[in-house]
């Protein structure tokens, strides 16, 4: 090699472009999937929170089917979505205070559980003092219900060497609503009880 060759080697850009490709290309092409991902998960949340509300619609008629309406939100994600897990949960209130309230009871020790044999008042008919007033059904007539969906799936595009905890990943959507007054509402019931 001359000297005036080696002088100029610096300055030579001949390959520079490989090199770079070789170093953004990665992170590119980690990034775009990446951005697939969270565009197919934004998809399939709003299809599941369409698909539960209008299931919850459908729900609170006096000829409501719950089966049907569960049985529609699957095929509405069954297309988009791999390997897909359902959870179904409806939980029914008298008001729309109720949500999430507590069974009446006396709490004596102020600890805000029923425990030390405190006097209860059995609202759901469960038998035994609840921290959610709510029973585990489609209600009645006029009654609130707390309708929530929840479905773990594949991912759309699988991470190699990534943890297995980023393979699946999970949805949830919940709908509020009023059954129709077709008949009398059932009021909850007043029964007592203590605590274990």
């Amino acid at each position: 090699m001359t000297i005036g060759r080696a002088r100029s080697l610096p300055r030579d850009k001949s390959g520079v472009t490989v090199v770079e490709f070789a170093l953004v290309a990665p992170v590119f092409l980690l990034m775009l999937l990446g951005i697939f991902n969270l565009g197919h998960l934004a998809y399939a949340q709003a299809v599941l929170s369409g698909s539960v509300q209008k299931a919850a619609r459908s729900s609170a008629l006096e000829t409501a089917n719950t089966q049907q309406a569960d049985d529609a939100i699957r095929d509405a994600l069954g297309p988009i979505l791999q390997g897909e897990t359902f959870s179904f949960s409806r939980r029914s209130y008298f008001d729309f205070v109720d949500i999430a309230r507590p069974e009446s009871w006396n709490d004596a020790n102020d600890n805000g559980t029923c425990d030390n044999h405190e006097a209860f008042t059995d609202e759901n008919r469960s038998g035994e003092w609840e921290a959610d007033v709510a029973t585990n059904n489609n209600g009645g007539a006029g009654d609130v219900v707390l309708y929530t969906v929840t479905v773990s799936f594949d991912a759309f595009i699988a991470v190699p060497f990534a943890p297995e905890s980023w393979q699946r990943a999970n949805l949830s959507a919940t709908a509020v609503r009023k059954n129709q007054p077709f008949a009398s509402q059932t009021r909850y019931a007043s029964a007592a009880g203590t605590c274990a």
